[in-house]
């Protein structure tokens, strides 16, 4: 069957992003989806970027790597320092690269936070002040939990509406911003330059039922130890590890066991219940987003699904 012919809509390059929590089959299905629309896959996992930790942050194995060309996989040393703009800016510069091959970029993860930096924009002119995030953070410690929600709820609600309670660091970055500028963060916000200025983004999010998920975590963190996750952690800790890195899941609870905290049967379960938590912070992320168009990989055939959703030639899939 050839493949379908892409018509640009109001002349915009197309971009797709594949998201959904982890477990649910993403990698494969992108890989299938990409060979029948011409993409190229650049991945959009915040752990996924880093050397020698293949089988920790699931990425897809070289087999699968070859059938399609695979970007920002694996090429940040564990102990090296990246943030979200680094990742936004390497991004744009893959776009801007698979757009000249006359290719798609389709992004495949469940990293939100690159998502919305890349749809949405990024403003990077307020520069940090290390010294009056500490002073919030001690605030937050001293006068307990909520106390710097409730601040940010007093200078900008719009901002508190999108953030968190309980997520402090976002918490925090706003109240900087407020205090340096004396302007709230939703203000700039708006301010931002993302995708849909220059692109047409397609946003499709991958789901299932609960228990299927968990189920299929359950059964993922297994294949995980048999394919060598404690040998690659123990490589990996001989070498530095930053901060971001070492939250990895995987990372920490097999460290744990090496280190002689708890037994192997331990670490598998811990494994598992953090990852399937980690899989509900996931979907509450990306449920906020009503740009997304959800689809049951149980009830659908997902390549299908997509094609159809896309605006290509008529008669070109059947």
């Amino acid at each position: 069957m050839a493949k379908p012919e892409l018509r640009p809509v109001k002349q915009k390059p197309q971009i797709i992003f594949l998201v959904g929590p982890t477990a649910i089959g993403k990698s494969a299905l992108a890989i299938s989806l990409a060979k029948k629309i011409s993409a190229e896959i650049i991945s959009l996992d915040s752990m996924q970027i880093y050397k020698g930790l293949r089988i920790v942050s699931s990425q897809p194995d070289m087999a699968m790597q070859k059938s399609i060309p695979h970007h920002l996989l694996g090429f940040v040393s564990p102990g090296d320092k990246f943030d979200v703009a680094t990742y936004r800016k390497l991004a744009l510069q893959k776009i801007r690269q698979v757009h000249k091959r006359k290719k798609i970029p389709l992004f495949v993860g469940g990293t939100g936070l690159y998502m919305s930096v890349l749809i949405d924009g990024i403003f990077e002119e307020v520069k940090k002040d290390e010294a009056l995030r500490k002073k919030l953070y001690q605030q937050e410690k001293k006068r307990g939990s909520g106390f710097l929600y409730n601040k940010l709820l007093a200078v900008d609600r719009e901002a508190a509406a999108k953030i968190h309670p309980h997520d402090t660091r976002r918490i925090v970055r706003a109240l900087e911003v407020y205090t340096l500028t004396g302007k709230p963060i939703s203000e700039l916000w708006r301010k931002r330059k993302g995708l849909s200025e220059k692109y047409e983004v397609r946003i499709f999010g991958l789901n299932k039922d609960r228990q299927e998920l968990y189920n299929d975590i359950n059964a993922r963190v297994e294949t995980m130890f048999k394919e060598g996750l404690v040998a690659e952690v123990r490589k990996a800790g001989k070498k530095k590890i930053s901060l971001t890195c070492s939250q990895a899941i995987g990372l920490k609870e097999v460290r744990g066991y090496l280190e002689g905290g708890y037994d192997l049967a331990f670490a598998k379960e811990l494994m598992k219940k953090n990852t399937r938590n980690y899989a509900k912070r996931q979907l509450t992320w990306f449920r906020k987003d009503t740009r997304i168009l959800w689809l049951d990989v149980t009830k659908v055939r997902i390549e299908d699904a997509i094609i159809n959703e896309l605006v290509y030639a008529e008669n070109t899939f059947s």
